[in-house]
């Protein structure tokens, strides 16, 4: 049986530990869908067809994984793309609380579909959006954090306003 799981996120802009969980569900799922959340209560920094486009740019190599944006509910985007699974990741144990929240609602919308929670690798589990967006804002070097497209559209960004 072939399985499909979704990676749903603001990706406000997608980082390298985004990229690493990405990378490590690619490796366990037949086909990944990179979920660029379009309606959300976050203010970001990015059009939701900006964040859309970075993210295909560089996870183009990753052959079984698809980019894409939605609206509304993570459980219903999941039954459209006939995903079994829902991927998060976490960081640190703050955001277990928030995630395993989530993930019982989501259980309660949509029974059928399950929630895997991934770590990235330990040199990249500091990293999170707004921490780069903070940094970038305020002129400091992001590279390490992002990819090169990235660091591109941030500079663009926040120099050009």
């Amino acid at each position: 049986m072939k399985i499909t799981a979704i990676y749903p996120g603001t990706f406000d802009p997608i980082t390298n530990g985004h990229s690493d969980i990405i990378m490590r569900a690619a490796r366990l799922f037949d086909r990944v869908f990179v979920s660029v959340a379009g309606s959300t209560s976050k203010t970001t920094a990015f059009s939701t067809e900006q964040r859309t486009e970075l993210a295909k740019k560089i996870l183009a190599p990753i052959k079984n994984v698809e980019v894409a944006s939605f609206n509304g509910l993570v459980v219903e985007h999941a039954k459209t793309l006939g995903a079994m699974v829902i991927i998060r990741g976490l960081r640190a144990v703050s955001d277990f609380e928030y995630e395993f929240q989530m993930a019982g609602m989501n259980r309660h919308l949509n029974d059928a579909v399950e929630t895997i929670f991934l770590t990235p690798s330990e040199h990249l589990n500091y990293i999170s959006s707004s921490l780069v967006r903070e940094i970038a804002n305020l002129g400091g070097d992001v590279a390490r954090f992002v990819h090169a497209d990235v660091v591109r559209a941030l500079r663009e960004r926040y120099q050009n306003g």
